[in-house]
């Protein structure tokens, strides 16, 4: 454990500091500035000896939190990073966008506000980058299987990487024109700089991962021929359909989904256009939708300099603490204020949209919304309370309907679930043999930490099938959900 009286002694969370607001909205840098290491130590040293770690149920990955906060208390940096990598291929990732369902779970959060694990977590990740700890573990000896994963997001990733270590000849087949899926074009940078991405992929690459960017599989190569090729094939593609809203002028000019916008600003960072495609300079901007999309919608509209920005939610306003129904360890539904919330815009709650109206030129010019009322439980807009809202670009942060199917269903003959996502059993495996599905595109929209388990877990079963018995660790069943009582 950490230091005995931690929890006693230091009761506040400490955070490391943010950037200026007027200074980080004129970039694309990161928010958080490095953390102290004084105090680092502190908010490692309140994880206390609490008999059962209930983060260890709270984190998909099964984190082994109070090793790890044990020994960057004692300043055992080296061996804390061992242990963190131990379970997680990707901690630099996870403690940077994870939303920390470890610390809604964290027994200190009874009576206290909860250790600082995800913040632990990064430093303890930054600082194995920055000491040259990041080595590549390339296998020992080859088996001579081939596997081909499709999709370079979290899940694909983690899952490559597992099984290359494991012997296996492994390829990553990405159809945009750079490895990493939505954390390279979706994820903007100010939450993730790219360099922290491009530094595991190097490890990856060195360790014998092999990657094919620019290649679309169902169009430049057949599934057909993917699974002729490879003794095993892992489809971690996500869900990158995008949930819309077909009410009257949905289809006007200056209506997009928010990944459109969003992959479109990340080109610009990294150089590849001069002007995005989709840009909110000088406009007023709305988006719908109240999570973290939205919200990293709205920290990109500030940087691209937009004349205003409102956000809108068709539900309720969160609570600003843990409500009775949802009771610890459960991860609660709370008010959060992000970074990008504190850069400026309007948050409105209970308003439903109702239609978008055009100028002459056929362009959005303003929404019209109600006020959202509950009928059986149904949210529905408010007759009589209808106004409008001025917008020269909405943005559709309406989270994901699922995976793209058609080329799967059609040249592979998997099932689709009535969820949208792809049918699999508990190993992981379609009903096409030696095909495999990990990550959202066979859970549906999960969170960062998931896609990881559940690349590491397709990895484990992928390995069982091709050697009869695995060497790889944590098999977990893909109908595991976080923890709830």
């Amino acid at each position: 454990m950490a230091d005995p009286r931690g929890f006693l002694t230091t009761t506040e969370r400490e955070l490391p500091a943010r950037r200026p607001v007027p200074v980080r909205i004129m970039d694309w840098k990161e928010v958080y500035e490095r953390q102290d290491g004084d105090q680092l130590q502190r908010q490692a040293g309140r994880c206390m000896d609490c008999g059962i770690p209930f983060c260890h149920k709270g984190c998909p990955l099964g984190n082994l939190i109070p090793e790890w906060n044990d020994l960057t208390w004692r300043g055992d940096d080296r061996a804390a990073s061992d242990r963190l990598h131990a379970t997680n291929n990707f901690p630099e990732l996870t403690g940077r966008l994870c939303p920390a369902p470890c610390e809604s779970a964290c027994v200190l959060g009874i009576n206290q506000p909860a250790v600082t694990i995800k913040q632990v977590e990064v430093s303890i990740a930054d600082q194995a980058f920055d000491s040259g700890w990041i080595d590549a573990q390339p296998p020992e000896r080859l088996t001579g299987k081939t596997v081909a994963v499709v999709g370079s997001g979290p899940a694909g990733l983690a899952a490559a990487q597992q099984l290359t270590r494991a012997g296996h000849t492994v390829a990553v087949y990405e159809r945009d024109d750079r490895i990493g899926g939505l954390l390279r074009y979706g994820i903007p940078d100010f939450k993730l700089e790219k360099q922290v991405l491009d530094k595991r992929l190097k490890q990856m690459r060195e360790e014998g991962t092999r990657f094919r960017p620019g290649t679309a599989i169902g169009a430049d190569i057949s599934w057909e021929e993917l699974r002729a090729r490879f003794d095993a094939v892992i489809i971690a593609t996500g869900t990158p359909v995008a949930r819309t809203l077909q009410i009257p002028g949905h289809d006007l000019d200056g209506v997009h989904v928010a990944m459109d916008f969003l992959v479109g600003a990340n080109r610009v960072v990294a150089g590849d256009s001069a002007e995005p495609a989709i840009s909110a300079a000088g406009k007023h901007v709305v988006v719908l939708g109240g999570g973290d999309t939205g919200s990293d919608c709205i920290g990109t509209a500030h940087r691209q300099g937009a004349a205003s920005v409102t956000n809108l939610a068709i539900g309720r306003r969160p609570a600003a603490t843990r409500p009775g129904h949802q009771p610890w360890p459960m991860t609660p539904t709370i008010f959060e204020v992000q970074t990008s919330h504190e850069e400026g815009g309007e948050r409105e709650y209970l308003v439903s949209t109702v239609e978008f109206l055009a100028d002459d030129s056929g362009a959005v010019r303003a929404l019209r919304v109600a006020e959202t009322e509950y009928v059986d439980g149904r949210r529905v807009p408010k007759a009589g309370t209808e106004y409008e809202i001025p917008a020269d670009l909405v943005l559709l942060a309406l989270g994901f309907t699922g995976p793209e199917t058609t080329t799967e269903t059609s040249q592979l003959g998997i099932s689709v679930a009535e969820s949208g996502a792809f049918e699999r059993a508990a190993d992981y495996q379609t009903a096409t043999p030696g095909v495999f599905v990990a990550g959202d595109a066979g859970r549906g929209q999960s969170l960062i930490v998931w896609a990881i388990a559940e690349g590491r877990s397709a990895a484990a079963a992928v390995d069982r099938y091709l050697e009869g018995e695995g060497e790889l660790p944590w098999p977990v069943a893909p109908t595991d959900r976080p923890i709830a009582l």
